[in-house]
């Protein structure tokens, strides 16, 4: 059985790995980079933050998915919280306690119709004072694009309902946990769901599933081509060499597949998919808790940050004692007036910005942490390729091809979720392939073997028969 070739050393792809060499399959990872882990990156400065690459949920049914629990603390607390008019509010419930915001939910409940853009969307379900002020603000800084252009999908990632955010909250005072409020779509939340971390960064998280596939792994090997015949799947192409697969698995952007394909053009329409680029910011702070909660959405558009993390309040680990971090969150355009600026122009501005909202914290400020880019964050819901999109969350076209990740499915789709997703998609991928190698190995030695038996036996039978005739 030619083996099954997985693009992608990433969550996604060593999950993808070492469910199919559970089951018995052949499997070649292939990482362009010299490492594992893709955005699942963590970092610590010498100053004794540790930071990732982006906010990354963990739940502790994923650190035990992936054999990682007992490197895991729990989170006792974790929330959100938006910025407007000057004050604070507690999300969800604490923008309600707004009268205008309420009545405009109220009355948007009331109403019935279908939405036709993100815009309407959030309309329909917050009402028009909360959509226009916080929801549409912050869904274009995410995206890039305004709302009327993008996709009522977008919703998707937002939903859940009143009374089960309710229950968990309450079954979070009650706890002591961070119970998981809308973090996972694949599996169910409960007051038993609650947030935990790595005390090394995220990274950790993956080191089991490393461990288990790493002889798997080519690092520093990127896919050339996946080769296509008769619109299906027969290799792949890695540093000149042509490898057969039986299947493909990629974790790649969408809109990077077009490029590698040979021997078909049924993807070209992916390139014109888009991805948001994304700049992190980390800066250091003496003291703690200058947030009102770990996570602050700022819906302003003068601001060049739209989201702001201080991780040690939820994680106090991962700063020195008395200290703490802010991540903030910069949507941007490759090639644009802040993927050009400086690290230090960065840190200014989103110093600038903070303290417009909290003047005091100037006086706090410690100095720049790490300054991250990424060309490819979140995936753009655009009207013009809606219908492609839904399309290619069913198939990729091509038989034997299958995407998975976020960057692979394009999907607003957290940790959890990748790899249910991906474990789900491998039950595609084994019946596609077929009988994994060692069980037809294993098959045809049974097989042999009572043949050998059969024959021994016919021999005995025979023996004792002419024995019986002397």
């Amino acid at each position: 059985m030619k083996p099954i070739a997985i693009l992608g050393a990433g969550i996604a792809g060593l999950t993808a790995a070492a469910d199919l060499n559970r089951r018995g399959f052949s499997v070649i990872v292939f990482e362009a980079g010299k490492a594992v882990g893709g955005m699942m990156s963590s970092f610590k400065d010498p100053a004794g933050f540790t930071y990732d690459f982006g906010a990354h949920f963990v739940n502790n049914r994923l650190a035990k998915a992936l054999g990682a629990g007992h490197i895991c603390r729990t989170v006792k607390h974790y929330g959100e919280a938006v910025h407007l008019g000057g004050k604070s509010y507690g999300y969800p419930f604490g923008l309600m306690r707004s009268p205008r915001f309420a009545r405009g939910a109220l009355a948007a409940r009331l109403q019935h119709g279908e939405a036709a853009t993100a815009a309407d969307w959030f309309r329909q379900s917050y009402g028009d004072a909360l959509a226009e002020e916080v929801a549409i603000p912050l869904a274009e800084a995410w995206s890039g694009a305004p709302a009327d252009r993008l996709s009522p999908a977008v919703g998707n990632k937002m939903m859940n309902g009143a009374l089960k955010t309710l229950y968990l909250k309450a079954s979070a005072r009650m706890t002591g946990r961070a119970v998981c409020i809308g973090y996972s779509h694949e599996r169910r939340e409960g007051a038993g769901i609650y947030h935990v971390y790595p005390e090394g960064g995220i990274a950790k998280l993956l080191e089991p599933t490393l461990a288990e596939v790493r002889h798997l792994v080519r690092l520093e090997s990127p896919v050339e081509k996946i080769l296509v015949e008769d619109g299906a799947v027969k290799g792949v192409r890695v540093h000149g060499e042509t490898i057969e697969a039986s299947a493909v698995i990629s974790t790649a952007p969408v809109h990077v597949l077009p490029k590698l394909m040979e021997g078909t053009d049924a993807l070209d329409h992916l390139a014109r998919f888009r991805y948001r680029p994304m700049i992190f910011v980390n800066l250091h702070f003496d003291g703690r808790h200058h947030l009102p909660d770990t996570m602050l959405w700022v819906p302003r558009r003068d601001l060049p940050f739209f989201r702001l993390t201080e991780t040690p309040i939820s994680m106090p680990w991962l700063a020195p004692q008395g200290k703490t971090l802010i991540t903030f969150d910069i949507g941007c355009q490759v090639g644009d007036e802040h993927w050009t600026m400086s690290d230090e122009k960065l840190a200014e501005i989103c110093l600038d910005g903070l303290s417009e909202l909290y003047p005091h914290l100037r006086g706090k400020y410690l100095g720049a942490g790490g300054i991250m880019k990424t060309p490819i964050s979140y995936p753009v819901y655009h009207l013009d390729y809606e219908e492609e999109r839904q399309r290619f969350a069913q198939t990729t076209g091509v038989d034997g091809l299958y995407s998975i990740g976020r960057n692979g499915e394009f999907a607003h789709i957290l940790m959890e979720d990748v790899y249910f997703r991906t474990l789900r998609r491998n039950d595609d991928v084994a019946a596609y392939v077929g009988e994994p190698q060692a069980m037809v190995r294993s098959e045809a030695e049974g097989i042999a073997g009572l043949r050998a038996m059969s024959e021994r036996m016919a021999d005995a039978v025979g023996k004792n028969s002419k024995a019986d005739a002397a």
